[in-house]
């Protein structure tokens, strides 16, 4: 009666067994951190890396603090929808960061830009389920790129930033790495549809260690605003390197 049992139990379970591994192998294929996914950013970013730098003959000063290990925040400024796709190929890293959730309609879309590195956000609202995400990301190791200044700005000064960026640092605990880019603003402004073959600077500031408070408590409001006003005068050192190294 044992044996009767038990393979009565082998037989209706085994179709179960096998609709799970296929489904964790197709997961571990065709999901965007499975093998399919990795090998289309590997492309991806291969042919973004050799158009985009002998393109725009790009010089990049500090490449090393971007290829930090661990939880990092990429912090540049943005002037052009270049500036994304230049500092993800500057990095052997896979570079984490936030798309309009438009961006992800349809289907194959959505995995295209999971793929990438990307997760949507909804714009013009604070899309808390998008932070935390972010902050979950941070926390496991994952290097993430923020635009401080939110949408893209017209001239080299830096004018008012939010705080997010404090925030999200404050909360993962992770560095946070400003970068100044020179050139993209030229070489496609809004409204282009094809880049033009200008030069291109990218100035990778020193690492700011993440926003905390007094005696090492934690980060008040009022700290992250401190914290903020160091990171535009960072920025604005990085955005001024870069600009000077193009025009000599």
């Amino acid at each position: 009666m044992t044996v009767v049992a038990l393979s009565a139990t082998s037989r209706s379970t085994g179709p179960l067994n096998f609709q799970r591994l296929a489904s964790r192998t197709m997961r571990a294929l065709f999901s965007p951190d499975g093998l399919m996914g990795k090998l289309f950013f590997r492309a991806v970013r291969g042919f973004v890396r050799v158009f985009l730098f002998r393109w725009f003959r790009l010089r990049v000063e500090g490449r090393e603090r971007l290829q930090l290990a661990g939880g990092v925040i990429i912090a540049p400024t943005h002037r052009s929808n270049l500036d994304g796709p230049l500092i993800g190929s500057s990095s052997h890293r896979r570079v984490r960061y936030l798309g309009k959730d438009s961006l992800f309609q349809p289907a194959a879309a959505g995995w295209a830009m999971r793929s990438l590195g990307s997760f949507p956000v909804r714009r013009g609202e604070a899309d808390l389920d998008a932070m935390r995400v972010a902050k979950e990301m941070l926390e496991a190791g994952e290097c993430m790129l923020v635009f401080p200044e939110g949408t893209r700005q017209v001239g080299d000064a830096i004018g008012e930033i939010y705080d997010g960026t404090a925030w999200l640092a404050s909360k993962a605990n992770t560095p946070v790495v400003p970068v100044g880019i020179a050139g993209t603003e030229v070489a496609m402004p809004t409204g282009s549809r094809f880049p033009s073959r200008v030069p291109v600077v990218v100035v990778v500031g020193e690492v700011l260690e993440p926003p905390e408070g007094a005696d090492g408590k934690r980060a008040k409001r009022s700290d992250l605003k401190l914290w903020t006003q160091e990171l535009k005068i960072r920025l604005q050192d990085c955005q001024t390197r870069a600009r000077e190294m193009l025009n000599n």
